[in-house]
């Protein structure tokens, strides 16, 4: 299902590449206009994958509860930059876009976070090169992250906006592939991974005496 949300949304950027300057337009731009459903319908489908992922690395005793929370963090923010569309703030304020954003950052921060913290090699007996490449990519992301940091502050000092201090749309979309490329991997490290066995309950003590004679 995740990669059906990826399919989408790599379709989405293909096609608009006539329109929109990656360099400088989000991806969430995709969502604006009559289309935006198929965008939404993208990152839906993006968001469920990756619930299904975090379940699935729970269930495996692979993820932990923090790993798991904010995996499903990751989730919760890509579903609210589904449902409230990208507002253009040179209008005014609005309420959709105000939750739009929150979704985003919520996202972008969190997956980082959950990848790093899940796939952690010294957490691991066993070594397997989707946690490597998990584990590789989350690092990725936080730097990504921190470069956004960088030029919020470089804005903040020089009284520009942090998003002109940066090619906006290039770096969110690196961010987004590093940030991907973690999820998948983690995906494959959870399908290759057996679910854990619930501890079997001891036999009643009567009853194995009995088995006994």
């Amino acid at each position: 299902m995740a990669g059906a949300g990826i399919a989408v949304i790599v379709g989405l950027e293909l096609t608009g590449l006539d329109e929109m300057n990656p360099l400088r337009r989000t991806i969430s731009e995709h969502g604006l206009g009559p289309d935006g459903w198929i965008f939404g319908l993208g990152v839906g489908l993006l968001a469920t994958g990756s619930a299904a992922i975090a379940v699935s690395l729970a269930r495996r005793k692979l993820a932990g509860i923090v790993g798991t929370v904010t995996l499903m963090a990751w989730s919760v923010g890509l579903f609210m930059t589904a449902w409230f569309e990208k507002h253009d703030w040179s209008v005014g304020p609005s309420m959709s876009g105000s939750i739009h954003r929150v979704g985003s950052f919520v996202a972008f921060l969190s997956l980082p976070l959950a990848a790093v913290i899940i796939a952690r090699p010294w957490q691991h007996r066993e070594r397997s090169r989707a946690t490597v490449v998990a584990f590789g990519f989350g690092i990725c992301s936080v730097l990504w992250v921190m470069g956004i940091g960088t030029a919020m502050l470089i804005g903040a000092g020089n009284g520009l906006p942090w998003y002109r201090v940066m090619p906006l749309g290039l770096v969110e979309r690196g961010l987004a592939v590093t940030e991907v490329a973690a999820l998948l991997a983690l995906g494959l490290w959870a399908a290759a991974r057996p679910a854990a066995r619930p501890a079997q309950e001891p036999a009643p003590a009567a009853t194995t005496q009995a088995a006994a004679r």
